[in-house]
């Protein structure tokens, strides 16, 4: 990994081979976040924390993320539009930021406006740069917006974007937000975290909704949002 261009495929090889060292020290160990990034630099990249996710769960993180959120969107879009009062108007200052119908901005608006029906508060998990100069970086886990311009809560899509975990940047350069919560989501597994508290319902949804993972009885906010998907 010091190399200027690393081997792929020797890297893979690698991984793979130690995967279960790894995960036993993952697990039982639970070593701190610069641990594992000196010990293991390959799995912050994207394609070993795909791979890594795949090695756990027996799904391709990256492809069933997209694919379940483009297929949730329509419906997604729907109960948005319906809600009313304070989520509602809430709701409708973020649409008013969707400039087209690109997949990668319904992607953002859904990503954006889970959080907000589900209850969450996404102002803990996205942070800026100027906060990181101001020290502010002391969040278990955070995307951290590093545009010169603007701030996360300005911009439906921001570009530029880092992983922030234990006040760590681990990752950067991501080109947008919704790749951005697939590794961000990837690396829970892959280094057996918790999900953010101030998070915690729209990682859920993530799991148990959107890729079918863990428990089939969701906590009754998800139910009810997934019993207004159907309708």
């Amino acid at each position: 990994m010091k190399k200027k261009s690393p081997d792929v495929s020797i890297i893979k090889h690698a991984m793979n081979t130690t995967f279960a060292l790894r995960r036993a020290e993952v697990v039982k160990d639970k070593p701190d976040i610069r641990q594992m990034v000196q010990r293991w630099p390959a799995l912050f990249t994207e394609s070993q924390v795909n791979l890594e996710f795949t090695r756990i769960t027996g799904k391709s993180l990256i492809g069933e993320f997209f694919s379940a959120l483009d297929g949730l969107y329509p419906g997604l879009e729907e109960v948005f539009t319906r809600k009313t009062g304070r989520v509602g108007q809430e709701l409708a200052d973020l649409r008013k930021q969707k400039q087209s119908m690109e997949p990668t901005v319904n992607r953002c608006y859904a990503l954006r406006g889970l959080p907000i029906i589900l209850g969450d508060n996404a102002s803990k998990f996205l942070t800026s740069q100027k906060n990181a100069a101001d020290g502010d970086l002391e969040i278990p886990i955070g995307i951290i917006f590093n545009g010169e311009n603007g701030s996360p809560e300005q911009e439906l899509n921001p570009s530029q974007l880092g992983i922030l975990l234990e006040g760590n940047v681990v990752m950067d350069s991501i080109c947008s937000l919704p790749l951005a919560m697939c590794l961000l989501f990837g690396l829970t597994y892959a280094l057996h975290l918790e999900y953010p508290k101030c998070m915690k319902n729209t990682f859920l949804f993530i799991q148990q909704i959107m890729l079918n993972l863990g428990r089939n009885d969701p906590p009754p906010k998800l139910q009810r949002l997934k019993n207004e998907l159907s309708m």
